[in-house]
């Protein structure tokens, strides 16, 4: 009986919204191995990124909305095991980023989003990616990793990003849609290009991408079409990237001591399938995400992590 009536309140919660209007959000998100396989620990094993967005007062005629926003994030990588000793082992770096960025979200009438962030930030030892993984190694009692003292070199670290999405069909109930994305990122930590498509399947009519969780286009105020809607979604999401420098696995170029480098795969294919659903004023997430190999000589084919995600919104 305890378990039907959770089930109901879970689903009034669900879907009985009242009109409000809500133009700020924190959100945590964090992606680990460990949310797809309790064995795996390589490659790209963990980020945790921290941010808090708002509505600006200030936008364009053509804009429905302008939201900024501020991230604090750091990503870990490792070798295809975490706990190897030796150099030779090493199939790929060991390599940690920390930043802080800022962001502007430029959301269009004509169903458009233009997204622009700067980050600074560091990599190597000063990214504290070392003590962050003994932590999480302690909490699962594996065991330590010991070959932190080969990661890339410290370096200074500011790069430039850039998306842009457009929406492109829907079909007649409104409970599919797709819609095109691309990124570009330029700096001393990431240069690439990519594209690929968003699909979503609704298990209610789906929001627009001026208003929907799936872009981060949920906040409004007084100025704004829209007020807060129930979604419940999942999706697919398929891209394309080419790399032309990635620090993490070259080391920085504004330090070439790095004890371990490897030679980068241009071409990388990225796959991410999730789902995405409001309740009250939180909205979570999980996403499973899979992509080919970044660079050679790697003893696994690809690799695979999981994203969570929770997003309060704030008046």
């Amino acid at each position: 009986m305890k378990y039907r009536l959770f089930f109901y309140f879970f689903l009034i919660s669900l879907y009985s919204f009242s009109q409000e209007k809500f133009s700020k959000e924190i959100s945590l998100i964090t992606d680990n191995d460990l949310y797809v396989s309790k064995t795996k620990d390589r490659y790209y094993t963990s980020g945790v990124f921290l941010k808090y967005r708002y509505l600006s007062k200030v936008k364009k005629e053509n804009q429905e909305k302008r939201i900024l926003e501020w991230q604090i994030g750091q990503e870990m990588y490792s070798p295809y095991k975490s706990v190897v000793t030796s150099i030779e082992q090493h199939d790929r770096p060991f390599a940690g980023y920390l930043y802080a960025s800022f962001g502007i979200n430029r959301v269009y009438k004509n169903y458009k989003a233009f997204n622009t962030t700067l980050q600074v930030g560091l990599i190597g030892p000063n990214s504290f990616a070392k003590e962050l993984q003994s932590i999480i190694h302690n909490i699962y009692g594996f065991v330590d990793a010991v070959g932190w003292k080969h990661q890339i070199k410290g370096a200074f670290a500011l790069n430039f990003n850039a998306d842009y999405n457009t929406f492109l069909a829907k079909d007649a109930s409104n409970h599919f849609d797709i819609s095109w994305i691309n990124s570009a990122k330029i700096g001393t930590v990431y240069t690439n290009i990519s594209t690929g498509f968003y699909g979503r399947i609704g298990f209610k009519p789906l929001q627009s991408i001026l208003n929907s969780i799936a872009f981060n286009n949920n906040l409004n105020n007084e100025t704004t079409n829209f007020t807060r809607e129930a979604e419940s979604f999942i999706y697919i999401k398929p891209t394309l990237r080419y790399s032309q420098y990635d620090a993490t696995l070259q080391g920085s170029f504004l330090n070439k001591n790095s004890d371990v480098t490897k030679e980068l795969i241009p071409l990388i294919f990225h796959l991410e399938l999730g789902f995405q659903v409001t309740l009250n004023r939180f909205s979570l997430g999980y996403a499973f995400h899979y992509h080919t190999n970044k660079s050679k000589g790697l003893r696994y084919n690809g690799n695979k992590y999981g994203t969570i995600g929770v997003n309060y919104l704030l008046h």
